[in-house]
């Protein structure tokens, strides 16, 4: 049996033993062929690779009837004014972030205020920022996938920190903390890192060394304890089902259960070599069924319910395929709003067969 980085399983793969969370807790059983459901729970579990049967690497992918689903909406964002905009201060930015993380762990050194100043101008005007959302669903082709997500990461944890209501002071620390918070990834080998294939047994505890590697390369430099502590404490859950040290939620740092969310949000709506990038309305819908307890109720609900209203009034095509728009969120079901289809209202709290499939 082999195993493989979770970020390149497809569906059709077949589950070579048990995949359990790091409090043990079955995940996916045994011989269960993979789905693209079953590899975004994976990922919602923080599971950094499983085993899969011998002669799998190279299964045929079945792709969807559209390889893009969200292709008019995504069309419409990339045309815009704002999204040029974005796109081109975000690239800058990029190269400007790689620049400043070679510095910090080659001179341990690193200028904040220069990092802050050009994620403050992606921003722009917008106070809450919910347009973030919308550019960075399209901004997802990168030859460096680990400085990109940690830039995203730092751009929605700005956002976020604003929906909490933070002071400003605490949304610039809380955007550092989101960007500085994988810098342990760049300490692990390039060739296991991004590694297509097979993973020793020896490569895979090299890679589940991240957490503490980031943590070792920030601890002695002047920075404030949160953003050591959210490189170090990232995959830690609050139901104690997290890793490195499987801690529970009086043990983990508020600023690092904040970047948790952001993190794995942004890992789950990521393209994967099958699909284009995730509708929200599917990941929203993974975090309520996995439960909710992972997370801290003060951020995990509003994180939520903030990225739902982000799509209020959008068009939205239906499992069943119809299309309609959102009307109406419901707060005890977010992930299964009220959709007007024409002349008709359906109600997917109650309707379970259907589920949004893509915005359009």
């Amino acid at each position: 049996m082999s195993r493989i980085l979770t970020q390149n399983l497809v569906p059709g793969m077949i589950t070579a033993e048990d995949v359990y969370s790091y409090n043990n807790q079955l995940i996916i059983a045994k011989d269960t062929p993979l789905t693209d459901k079953a590899i975004t729970k994976l990922e919602f579990y923080s599971v950094l690779s499983i085993r899969i049967k011998d002669d799998q690497e190279n299964v045929d992918v079945e792709i969807p009837y559209q390889v893009d689903p969200d292709a008019i909406y995504s069309d419409k964002v990339k045309n815009s004014p704002e999204f040029k905009r974005f796109k081109k201060e975000f690239n800058e930015s990029l190269l400007s972030f790689k620049d400043s993380v070679n510095d910090l762990i080659l001179k341990q050194k690193i200028d904040t205020e220069s990092l802050l100043e050009k994620t403050n101008a992606m921003l722009g005007n917008n106070p809450t920022g919910i347009h973030v959302f919308d550019m960075l669903h399209n901004m997802r082709e990168f030859d460096d996938p680990t400085y990109a997500h940690c830039l995203n990461v730092a751009l929605i944890c700005n956002v976020f920190g604003k929906w909490l209501g933070m002071p400003a002071e605490e949304v610039r620390l809380l955007t550092l903390c989101g960007m500085l918070h994988d810098v342990g990834k760049l300490r692990i080998p390039e060739n296991i890192i991004s590694h297509p294939g097979k993973l020793s047994d020896e490569e895979y505890s090299i890679i589940k060394t991240h957490a503490l590697e980031g943590f070792n390369i920030l601890k002695n430099l002047d920075l404030n304890d949160h953003i050591k502590n959210c490189a170090l404490m990232h995959h830690e859950r609050c139901d104690g089902s997290g890793y490195p040290f499987g801690l529970t939620s009086n043990k983990i740092d508020r600023y690092a259960k904040i970047v948790a969310i952001a993190d794995v949000y942004d890992a789950m709506t990521s393209p994967r070599v099958y699909r284009s990038q995730l509708c929200p309305f599917k990941v929203i819908e993974i975090f309520e069924s996995e439960g909710l307890q992972k997370y801290d109720p003060e951020f995990i609900l509003v994180f939520l319910e903030y990225v739902v209203n982000t799509y209020m009034n959008n068009r939205v095509r239906l499992s069943n395929g119809l299309e309609g728009d959102v009307v109406l969120i419901n707060k005890l079901c977010l992930a299964r709003p009220m959709i007007r289809c024409g002349n008709h209202y359906i109600d997917l709290s109650r309707d379970k067969k259907i589920s949004i499939e893509a915005i359009i």
